[in-house]
């Protein structure tokens, strides 16, 4: 039976079904709504934000509710509006207990409509578990607080611009909202107000500490050049994969690493590049097999329609960005129960925030890891007390 929720947050419960509003567990077997929500993580339920892709209310509103639905959405927006201004904090507060009950039927009633709509004219996404998974964990960060503090960082106050920058970072939002759907490869973006993890300033990470002991950063070494090679259908190397593209791509024992690497990187993302003539690393083959008819395909169940000219780049960050996104559903589930949680994920770097006394987990996450659907890719893992000051750790 499709249904809504009336607030996503954990503590929360609240949702309307068959024209009524529940606060506690109905009697209906609830099996569709439109979006995820913490109360109701332990059921089985279809998404239909997920089959659309990410889309919108407002994009996948059929016509014939539109109007009704901006009017809903107006008022819905209004009240908003003025709980922002009597500074609300909304993640310490359930919706429905600032609305009028009546307007949350009308609200969660043209939502059901519009799940309704979705459901029927919208296919299953072949990657559906994959999302429902990421979703799941995307929610689970947004909902916790990173630990933003300048205990330790006089050196980011010595100058006018770190310092005014520090401050900003200090007294914004302390919670990472990522936004699945934010780009079409599959690279994670954030939404407006979440904590900017993806574009921090590299120094700027020493404010950001952990709740546990130490932070456990996870990264794969050459992500993309080794999404490349195994897409190729070579084996990997156990080494810094730049190094051996010196040896065994460039032929050139004399250049540095990275020389190598901006050369490498200046031919994977320009498609009239002929500096690299190897059958390690195969374009045309690689394009024959997983672009067709103007879309790439990729292993992940993902279809993406690309011009050719970028539909080589398109593959490998897509495939890369799912790898990454793909352990990190794996490695949280590990974590399930324990102290050590994912605090945030950047790129191809997964950080947890660890507790000294499951430090024994740490080589099983590694493994983990390191064992992904294209093979066994070299792992860095780093670890420190904040997010800035890693060292590398050899195990």
């Amino acid at each position: 039976m499709i249904f809504q929720t009336l607030d996503d947050k954990n503590q929360c419960f609240g949702v309307y079904v068959d024209g009524a509003l529940y606060f506690d567990p109905p009697a209906h077997k609830l099996t569709k709504t439109w979006n995820y929500s913490g109360s109701l993580s332990d059921k089985e339920i279809d998404y239909g934000f997920l089959y659309a892709g990410g889309l919108s209310l407002d994009e996948v509103c059929p016509n014939h509710l539109k109007d009704e639905w901006q009017k809903v959405r107006k008022k819905f927006v209004a009240y908003r509006k003025s709980f922002e201004i009597a500074k609300l904090n909304f993640r310490e507060h359930c919706f429905f207990d600032l609305v009028p009950h009546d307007f949350l039927v009308k609200l969660c009633d043209i939502k059901n409509q519009i799940t309704k709509h979705v459901f029927e004219n919208y296919e299953k996404p072949k990657n559906y578990e994959f999302l429902e998974k990421m979703q799941k964990l995307l929610f689970k960060i947004k909902y916790q607080n990173l630990n933003i503090n300048a205990e330790d960082s006089k050196k980011l106050f010595l100058s006018t611009g770190t310092r005014r920058e520090a401050k900003k970072i200090l007294n914004h939002p302390q919670h990472i909202d990522y936004n699945l759907f934010g780009t079409v490869t599959g690279r994670l973006t954030t939404r407006p107000n979440s904590f900017p993890i993806l574009t921090l300033k590299k120094e700027l990470r020493k404010l950001i500490k952990p709740h546990n002991d130490w932070f456990l950063s996870l990264d794969y070494n050459g992500a993309e050049v080794r999404t490349l090679l195994a897409l190729s259908e070579q084996e990997q190397p156990e080494t810094d994969i730049h190094e051996w593209n010196i040896h065994n791509v460039f032929k050139k024992p004399e250049i540095h690493r990275e020389e190598a690497k901006s050369m490498f990187f200046a031919w994977l993302y320009n498609p009239d590049s002929d500096v690299i003539k190897t059958n390690y690393y195969d374009r045309k083959k690689i394009l024959d097999k997983y672009y067709k008819g103007g879309y790439i395909y990729t292993v992940f169940g993902r279809s993406i329609k690309v011009d050719q000219r970028r539909a080589f780049n398109y593959l490998i960050q897509s495939t890369t960005a799912d790898l990454v996104l793909e352990r990190a559903t794996i490695i949280d589930a590990m974590l399930e129960g324990k102290k050590s949680f994912i605090s945030h994920i950047v790129h191809d770097e997964i950080v947890i925030d660890f507790a000294d006394e499951e430090r024994d987990m740490v080589i099983e996450i590694r493994d983990t890891f390191e064992q992904n659907k294209l093979g066994n890719f070299m792992v860095n893992l780093s670890a420190g007390n904040d997010y800035y000051d890693l060292e590398r750790m050899s195990l």
